[in-house]
């Protein structure tokens, strides 16, 4: 599908049809383009909203996760989205969901977290990517998923054209180590919204470990795997994460704001 992309000011979003509000945050090298299958499948009976986060040309003293965060709550507020929503996060997206989630409690109904952050993760970001070495970019690129034939040519040379810009490597760099730093562990017993955790039992990102560990730290949530799959479930496994995530929505009751 051709994804409609809309402006208000600084903003660039997705925001496709009606009735209750799912939130979706992509991850570092993520884009709106990351969940497409999910706009469909979805859009029919929700309300689907996806920032465009502007990990690449934010100021570079604000690159982090709390940037980040401030930045889904300014989009919220230009938008005019004040309802709670269920925000869903893959990733540095997840992260991001999560300390949104500490710090506007009234406002997420739902979770839903896969490949997420906060914990551990093992990731790209964390150095200066190679310059110019398009085979190290495909095979970092690669190694996000369990079938490697999913990293497209189109995608890796998405990732390619970032990695050849020094502000936005710096960028990347500096979200990276925020987002190590940040870690969530004391925190997350705060959480009540219902939570549901969809991990790919291949991820070597944020490896199953990280996923059991966010099942055990979030009161209230559940924990799905998917086989053959690696960090981003929703690219990867769109079928199977769709009906997981019907089923989650379907079968939960929302968090009262």
């Amino acid at each position: 599908m051709t994804l409609r992309i809309q402006e208000k000011n600084e903003f660039r979003y997705v925001d496709e049809g009606t009735g209750e509000v799912l939130l979706l945050l992509h991850g570092l090298f993520g884009a709106l383009s990351n969940w497409e299958d999910v706009i469909t499948e979805f859009s029919t009976r929700y309300r689907v909203v996806i920032p465009l986060l502007p990990i690449y040309d934010m100021p570079l003293l604000k690159a982090g996760v709390p940037g980040l965060v401030s930045f889904v709550e300014d989009f919220l507020a230009e938008i005019g989205l004040q309802e709670p929503c269920t925000v869903l996060g893959n990733s540095l997206g997840g992260h991001i969901a999560l300390v949104y989630a500490l710090q506007n409690p009234d406002r997420v109904a739902r979770l839903v977290l896969t490949g997420s952050s906060g914990l551990f993760e093992d990731g790209m970001g964390g150095s200066f990517p190679k310059r110019g070495n398009y085979a190290y970019v495909e095979e970092k690129v690669a190694y996000t998923f369990y079938d490697p034939t999913v990293a497209t040519r189109e995608l890796v040379d998405e990732v390619f054209s970032v990695t050849n810009s020094n502000s936005k490597c710096l960028r990347i760099i500096s979200i990276a180590r925020s987002a190590q730093r940040h870690n969530l562990s004391k925190e997350l017993s705060r959480i009540q919204a219902p939570t549901l955790l969809v991990w790919g039992l291949n991820d070597t990102i944020t490896p199953p470990v990280v996923a059991h560990e966010f099942h055990r730290l979030l009161p209230n949530s559940e924990l799905r795997f998917l086989d053959h799959c690696g960090h981003a479930p929703m690219m990867e496994r769109p079928a199977d994460f769709n009906r997981l995530l019907m089923g989650f929505l379907q079968t939960t009751v929302p968090q009262a704001s």
